[in-house]
């Protein structure tokens, strides 16, 4: 029998944020500093943010919509824009310009796949307003984020997603052909990965905030500052290394800089 694939994958990158490193790391000797560099300043890491545009043969898929245009005043009043300035995002970078650069209009995305509510991942669900999108999230994400008193909650921004209605999965659900999305808190409640079978490239397995970066997963796991259950961050990442192994994906993970550059990028190149 033949395995079921994706058709093509394509890697929006959309600029970077500005953040202290001690918010995505928490390592002995890079943020953790010794008595002998007490002194010396925090690290500033430009935390870049991705979407993944899936084609399959039975629909088109978009992980994640990055930050919005207007990052600043939307987040003034949870103070995250002094925290994470989205400061490092040309014109050409941001979301709709991204799929722009590939003749994708937001009425041709058949499933929109949220790996998690947080401010930068969720922030232009409103683009695929009366689109006819499917709109997709963990059910305990939902949970969480509809749930809480308030307009915010730590980087959960319920302007970004109040408006939405969601369709919720549970476990490890294969939404499209190749396509699976893998149950993986600890970032968040609800926070999901995804699994995609190409023809030629393989296995390719986008972590999300699951995983931020090579030094997060090691091994050994190094947490970071932003972990909502570290008990069931610990078990997510060794989930997604066992995932990694058996299928010898190509791992992505959710803000690594130096990953991102290396990667073939949309519109110039794409995953197969």
């Amino acid at each position: 029998m033949t395995a079921k694939t994706a058709n093509k994958v394509h890697v929006l990158s959309c600029g970077a944020m500005s953040c202290d490193l001690t918010w995505l790391l928490l390592k002995a000797g890079r943020t953790m500093r010794t008595r002998t560099d007490h002194e010396r300043p925090p690290e500033w890491y430009s935390c870049t943010t991705h979407c993944v545009l899936v084609e399959t043969p039975e629909g088109t898929l978009l992980w994640d919509t990055s930050c919005p245009r207007d990052w600043e005043t939307r987040w003034a009043p949870t103070g995250l824009q002094e925290y994470f300035p989205y400061d490092q995002v040309s014109d050409e970078e941001y979301l709709d310009a991204r799929l722009g650069q590939l003749g994708v209009q937001p009425q041709d995305i058949d499933y929109l796949v949220l790996s998690h509510l947080h401010f930068d991942h969720a922030g232009n669900i409103g683009m695929f307003t009366g689109t006819g999108a499917r709109l997709v999230c963990h059910e305990k994400e939902k949970e969480f984020a509809f749930g809480f008193d308030g307009a915010f909650n730590g980087a959960h921004l319920k302007t970004d997603y109040a408006a939405a209605d969601f369709d919720t999965v549970s476990g490890d659900t294969e939404i499209l052909p190749g396509v699976t999305l893998i149950e993986a808190p600890g970032h968040t409640p609800g926070t999901m990965s995804m699994k995609v079978d190409l023809p030629e490239t393989g296995t390719m397995l986008f972590t999300s905030d699951a995983v931020y970066m090579g030094d997060s997963y090691g091994p050994p796991a190094t947490p970071a500052a932003i972990v909502n259950d570290l008990t069931a961050w610990y078990a997510s990442v060794e989930k997604i290394r066992g995932i990694a192994e058996r299928s010898d994906a190509t791992v992505v993970f959710g803000h690594d800089a130096e990953q991102l550059r290396s990667m073939r990028l949309a519109p110039d190149g794409f995953y197969a």
